[in-house]
């Protein structure tokens, strides 16, 4: 068993009083593949390094298989890691770079010569074993340090914003490869990344992270659907959720944006005469160049096409939004146009603290 307990993991910057992680705690569970998702330093990385043992925390714990690891040398946790950086020995052929580290352990040469060989026809680098990492791409060296690492049937897979290094195509690639690769070894996995797009399409469960705490906790779907704060919305998602100043009125049955009046979800009954933040995905936004019931008129600012989509930044009461329409919708700048909101697609914020509102 591989499962991982992280338990109020405390680590200060050097120097500083600001906290890396600031009372981080996380449970995945054995053969999961969890995403760190978050902006430059929210702390994931740090995070990842505590794990992998190459920093220790001020003050928590960490155990895998339901013993403690917080104080051990990285040779003794039986983890393996990816980096950012292939980290491939450039005079040392294919071959010689993915069995590394089962020669550092001393492994019988029938034993290294085998797992080299499943490795490589694993990541499709068979026909290249017997070159040097110079004649390689750079999507086949993001493999042999890959294939590096599965080779040592460690019980934890760490990996380090492995694909941030590859052009986009290798990337999109590379990462539906990833997928299936790490589903088929069934090895505990964390990721680190700051591209949400990698989050949501590889991890079992996304913990997006701020400031050194975890925002959100969930199914990379759930995260996307209902972020837990303003945030989460406006990190997730391209373009990420728009948020519009909106107040409940008096009754509780009205969603007043600026000067139009909007059914109140049932949700809002109990915030009568509250201001909240509306937060809704672009592509949850209907459009038409004609009025019907229950529009909310918007003028459009930019017009961009994106192939299967195009992408409008629309002015509404004051307030600029991104839609989502369709690549036959026909429209200008400075023409009027008229919204729809989804019902079952709005979610509804503290105006004050961004954070999702609940029924009460």
């Amino acid at each position: 068993m591989a499962d991982i307990t992280i338990s109020h993991l405390v680590k200060t910057y050097p120097g500083g009083t600001e906290r890396a992680t600031d009372d981080v705690s996380l449970d995945i569970a054995d053969g999961d593949f969890t995403v760190l998702l978050g902006p430059s330093g929210c702390g994931k990385t740090t995070l990842l390094r505590m794990l992998a043992g190459l920093e220790l925390p001020d003050s928590g714990s960490i155990a895998v298989g339901g013993k403690d690891v917080t104080y051990l040398p990285p040779n003794k946790r039986n983890m393996s890691m990816v980096f950012q950086s292939y980290a491939v020995f450039p005079h040392r052929k294919v071959r010689y770079n993915i069995g590394f580290g089962l020669s550092m352990a001393k492994k019988p040469k029938e034993e290294i010569d085998r797992k080299v060989a499943w490795a490589a026809d694993l990541l499709q680098l068979g026909p290249y074993l017997d070159r040097l990492p110079a004649q390689l791409s750079g999507g086949q060296r993001q493999r042999v340090a890959v294939a590096r690492a599965i080779v040592m049937d460690a019980d934890v897979l760490l990996m380090d914003e492995p694909l941030s290094n590859l052009d986009a195509l290798l990337r999109l690639n590379f990462r539906s490869e990833l997928k299936k690769i790490v589903k088929d070894l069934k090895t505990t996995t964390v990721y680190v990344t700051h591209d949400q797009s990698e989050a949501l399409s590889l991890g079992d469960r996304v913990a997006v992270m701020r400031k050194g705490q975890i925002a959100q906790l969930g199914d990379p779907l759930d995260v996307y659907d209902a972020p837990a704060d303003r945030f989460v919305g406006g990190f997730i998602g391209s373009p990420p959720m728009n948020f519009i100043k909106a107040a409940v009125s008096g009754d509780g049955g009205a969603l007043i944006v600026g000067d139009q009046r909007l059914r109140a979800p049932s949700l809002l009954q109990s915030y009568s005469s509250t201001d909240v933040l509306l937060g809704v995905r672009a592509e949850n936004v209907a459009v038409d160049t004609q009025r019907s019931s229950g529009d909310v008129p918007g003028t459009v600012l930019v017009v961009e096409p994106m192939g299967s989509s195009i992408l409008l930044t629309v002015e509404v009461e004051g307030q600029t939004i991104k839609v989502q329409a369709p690549p036959t919708f026909r429209t200008s700048p400075g023409s009027t146009i008229w919204l729809t909101f989804s019902p079952n697609s709005m979610r509804f914020y503290d105006s004050e603290t961004a954070m999702a509102l609940v029924a009460r």
